[in-house]
């Protein structure tokens, strides 16, 4: 019997687009793994754009930390990036593209924030109340593939359209049972 499961995972990544997509779908798959799957799509979202705001605003570079972190009865995603600048919720206008991001964030989760680092970047973070356990019905067999698709979009907003998503699937293997140690997955580039 397992008596303690690892409920902490890194990834280390540069925030480009086709990289955005390829943490989505490890988020994803860990979520399915700590069977969170009712928060995949909003912590998907999240993270999105989290790392949306690092490939439009970090500078110098865009090297960043993905971390989430599930504790009891929540689920915290954060992102660690090197740039001083702390973002704030903007007043966009109905007709912008932009803008939207951290009042997105706001909107989906239970809390959220920004807090400085002592290294002179910072950390954006969000969490999500995870659901109250019921029986769990048997799950389906699901194949080594892992991919993300969105059945119902998160608040009424309308599908995402990401042509990161037709690059060759990222394979995963489950987080070490075992360890204390937390997940470290890397993302070159």
């Amino acid at each position: 019997m397992i008596s303690r499961v690892n409920k902490h995972c890194t990834v280390e990544l540069q925030a480009l687009p086709p990289r955005i997509g390829q943490v989505r779908r490890i988020v994803s798959a860990q979520l399915r793994y700590w069977h969170l799957d009712p928060l995949i799509d909003l912590a998907a979202l999240g993270v999105t754009e989290l790392l949306t705001n690092v490939h439009q605003h970090a500078e110098p570079d865009k090297r960043c930390t993905v971390e989430i972190d599930f504790m009891l009865d929540r689920l915290t995603v954060s992102v660690r990036d090197h740039d001083p600048r702390l973002p704030t919720v903007g007043d966009a206008a109905t007709d912008s593209t932009h803008g939207r991001g951290l009042a997105l964030v706001a909107a989906l989760s239970s809390s959220w924030g920004v807090r400085e680092r002592h290294d002179g970047g910072k950390v954006v973070w969000f969490t999500l109340s995870v659901p109250q356990a019921t029986p769990a019905a048997p799950r389906a067999a699901r194949s080594t593939e892992t991919a993300v698709t969105f059945d119902r979009p998160a608040l009424g907003l309308p599908p995402l359209d990401e042509p990161a998503f037709r690059s060759a699937p990222v394979r995963l293997r489950p987080a070490a049972l075992h360890t204390h140690s937390p997940v470290r997955a890397t993302v070159p580039g």
